[in-house]
């Protein structure tokens, strides 16, 4: 049971750093992170190259925060259960 919760605490803390960064990458309506990172970027290979990466940056958060929010309910099942 040790192993399964470290295995789960190890899948928790992968999933909410890339929650983190992924949120951060993305633009908004100042164009955050991700604007000041990839605005070279776009104007050398232009705007949809932009829209693709919003794109990804917003598959990827919806992955991370389904596995975060999974993975922390399974830590809490397993937690009940030592």
């Amino acid at each position: 049971m040790d192993t399964l919760y470290l295995v789960m605490t190890i899948v928790f803390l992968l999933a909410s750093v890339t929650l983190i960064i992924s949120v951060l990458m993305q633009s908004g309506k100042s164009a955050g992170l991700s604007g000041s990172i990839g605005g070279g970027a776009e104007q050398l290979f232009g705007k949809q190259k932009g829209r693709s990466l919003d794109a990804l940056f917003e598959k990827i958060t919806t992955i991370a925060a389904i596995v975060f929010m999974l993975s922390a309910v399974a830590l809490l099942v397993i937690q009940n259960y030592r």
